[in-house]
């Protein structure tokens, strides 16, 4: 059961994450589709390969793509001033869909008995991997990289499950609202982890 909503949860926020950022790109109706299932399924494809799952389990979670496409047109035949409010809401959905595929996908590294690092490892490509790969269709700089703390509560999450600090639905979801308000949190306040700092023209010297 808490298997399941996470990967609805997931699923939604990100597929209308990804749709958002299309709006904003002025994609056409198929750029919306393919960025809204590129973010809502990305991480996921990228951990199974990373973590050695078969390729076509990837394939039977038909009810996903069916959410995925149904939460894609519902955003895509809304009313222009419901969307144009929706606009500076990217980053609410991102973090709600970086939460709940993190946590999904360190407790699917858990299920199949995974080393603490291949947790982390699965709960940040899960996270990340599909905002990484819409970034990169929009032709924009990914968040992973730049964007306030990100990946970081990612792996923050890998590792409270990773180390069994959690159990049960109830902790489940409230591991879900922190980690999603902990992104929210670093953006508003602009968190970031260290930058290095250099004046280019006297590296060139």
């Amino acid at each position: 059961m808490t298997w399941d909503i996470l990967n609805i949860i997931g699923t939604v926020a990100f597929a209308i994450s990804g749709v958002l950022i299309a709006i904003e790109e002025d994609y056409d109706l198929f750029g919306m589709y393919v960025l809204g299932f590129t973010t809502a399924f990305g991480g996921g494809l990228i951990r199974n390969i990373l973590i050695g799952i078969p390729i076509e389990n990837f394939w039977i979670q038909g009810y996903l793509f069916e959410i995925a496409f149904l939460a894609i047109t519902m955003v895509y035949i809304f009313p222009n001033k419901w969307i144009s409010k929706w606009k500076n809401s990217v980053v609410f959905f991102d973090a709600i869909g970086l939460a709940a595929f993190a946590i999904q996908g360190a407790n699917y590294a858990v299920s199949i008995d995974a080393p603490l690092m291949a947790v982390i490892i699965a709960a940040c490509m899960t996270g990340t991997g599909g905002g990484m790969i819409r970034d990169v269709f929009a032709g924009r700089k990914p968040m992973i990289f730049c964007s306030g703390i990100y990946a970081f509560w990612a792996v923050l999450a890998g590792l409270v499950i990773g180390l069994d600090w959690i159990r049960g639905p109830y902790a489940t979801f409230s591991l879900l609202i922190i980690i999603a308000m902990l992104r929210i949190l670093s953006v508003y306040f602009n968190w970031n982890l260290p930058h290095k700092i250099y004046n280019k023209g006297s590296m060139d010297k």
